[in-house]
């Protein structure tokens, strides 16, 4: 029977915690069948595309692998790209978090060798790096790779394509043979084969290969916001479309339950779905849900499966995916039967570049929208009550109303019209239509990078600041990694600085009181270029 469940291999307590923390349930097919091969000591030619799990196929049995007493380098991964050396080291980091003593360096060209070199001297066991960059170590002897125990090939096709096959031959050759040889490749062309053939030992073939996607005809939208904002957007979009029944995707169990309560406290018909629940629990919560006492199911993607409820109008991705097909199987569950769907997803920051990934891989179009400010949602609201007023009015008998309010006004001296404001007042509750202190910020486009806001600063080069005082103030005042901050443009009398979207309101806020070499700022959102 196939391994399905990360609890059921015999990993490392510090890496099921790890995984646990990204939100993964069940390992995803190629998980399934590569890590148990690869923890056993075998070789592998895995053949999956960008979006299936694959690094962390190839990344936990590495990590289970390396010992962290030993300060030399034990694994080498090679990647076609600088991007995807960062991202396969980002993952590695979120994975083997709780490691201590595991030191992983992604090195590629473009950035100094000689900060590359001194941190390699300071003892780290794992190198990510692109097969130019590390054949330039190689040479300089700065990278050994004598004690190397697993070496991967990630994304093989496309370093043979960007013409790497040379250098690729050359950096396996002078590995010892007591290595574990891995390829990860989304197609098995001919040199491929011969690659394998070389420098693996009967290596074992893994084939997940995702089949073409049809996604339904379902409206998808999505909004760049904050996290701390994604809460009040998504009750917003509850209130504006007010779906007959709606779902709304987490990637972990604990968000389930935090969302679920939180948007109990705000007064919805919510309930969670999640896999520490019991089939007891999982039934009461489904029938509810199936009958409309529920109006909105909060659950991770293990739990929606087999889900099959025909009247959901909307599916909210709080969370976005971690896997393109989750996307896929989330919008699924609306617009069935013929029925118009609609699926929104909220993404924070640099997600954005995932959400473009969905995109491609669905062949689909998801809109950005602007966040719904309350005034919309205020309207939306009056808009709904009073179609429901308009239709009492036609199907029912008000005399004995009619009779009442004039009553009223006859005692009062106030308008019928009064009246009518009044309760509509009372029907909508305390929203009165302003916008909160500190309340969510749209900045539309700054003409920054997707993700990030453009700021401009009325502070330049003649006033001696140098793009180091604006970037040591920015990080220094707000307390946001220095490395988050983006493209530093310095002109004469002025500065364009880009800021990821979540930080950009508390950056406007607190840098407004603050000062740059004794110099007070003025700082707001960009004009497009």
């Amino acid at each position: 029977m196939q391994v399905t469940k990360f609890e059921e291999l015999e990993l490392s307590s510090q890496i099921l915690r790890a995984v646990e923390d990204m939100g993964f349930e069940e390992m995803s097919p190629i998980q399934a069948k590569a890590i148990p091969s690869l923890l056993e000591g075998k070789d592998i030619v895995g053949q999956a595309q960008t979006g299936t799990g694959k690094t962390a196929a190839f990344g936990i049995p590495l990590l289970e692998k390396v010992d962290p007493k030993n300060k030399s380098i034990q694994a080498l991964v090679l990647c076609p790209t600088r991007e995807l050396a960062i991202q396969v080291a980002e993952e590695f980091r979120k994975l083997g978090k709780y490691m201590h003593g595991i030191k992983i360096l992604p090195v590629y060209g473009g950035q100094e060798i000689s900060k590359q070199i001194r941190s390699i001297k300071s003892g780290i066991q794992i190198i990510i790096g692109t097969p130019g960059r590390v054949m330039d170590h190689m040479r300089r002897k700065t990278i050994k790779l004598d004690g190397i125990k697993m070496i991967v090939l990630d994304e093989a096709d496309e370093m043979l394509n960007m013409g790497f096959r040379e250098d690729i031959e050359t950096i396996l050759s002078q590995i010892s043979t007591e290595r574990q040889t891995v390829m990860f490749s989304a197609t098995m062309p001919g040199p491929i084969l011969d690659i394998a053939k070389t420098y693996q030992k009967n290596p074992s073939i893994i084939k997940v290969v995702k089949k073409e996607l049809t996604v339904p005809k379902i409206e998808q939208y999505y909004y760049e916001v904050t996290p701390k904002n994604k809460e009040e957007v998504l009750s917003r979009l509850l209130d504006i479309y007010n779906p007959k029944l709606s779902l709304v995707f987490c990637n972990t169990k604990k968000k389930v339950d935090e969302l679920t309560a939180a948007l109990q406290g705000r007064g919805y018909f919510v309930e969670g779905l999640h896999g520490d629940l019991k089939q007891q629990q999982r039934d009461r919560v489904m029938n509810s849900f199936r009958n409309g006492r529920t109006e909105i199911l909060v659950a991770t993607d293990v739990a929606a499966r087999g889900i099959d409820v025909d009247d959901v109008e909307a599916v909210f991705n709080y969370d976005v995916p971690q896997d393109d097909d989750y996307y896929v199987h989330r919008i699924g569950r609306t617009g069935r039967a013929g029925r118009e769907g609609r699926a929104f997803t909220l993404v924070v920051g640099k997600e954005v570049y995932k959400l473009k990934d969905i995109q491609r891989y669905c062949k689909t179009k998801i809109k950005i929208q602007p966040i719904p400010s309350l005034n919309d949602v205020t309207e939306v609201k009056a808009e709904k009550i009073l179609d429901k007023i308009v239709d009492i009015i036609e199907n029912e008998e008000l005399t004995k109303m009619v009779s009442l309010i004039e009553d009223k006004v006859n005692e009062t001296g106030t308008t019928s019209l009064d009246i009518a404001a009044a309760f509509l007042k009372m029907a909508m509750g305390n929203d009165n239509g302003k916008e909160e202190s500190g309340d969510i910020l749209d900045f539309g486009d700054t003409g920054a990078e997707a993700g990030m806001v453009r700021l401009f600063i009325n502070l330049g080069k003649k006033q001696n600041i140098r793009p180091g005082d604006i970037l040591g103030a920015i990080a220094g005042e707000t307390g946001m990694p220095g490395k988050l901050i983006g493209t530093i443009d310095m002109y004469d009398k002025y500065t364009f600085v880009e800021v990821p979207r979540e930080y950009a309101a508390e950056v406007i806020q607190i840098m407004k009181s603050a000062k740059i070499k004794g110099k007070s700022i003025n700082i707001e959102p960009a004009n497009k270029k």
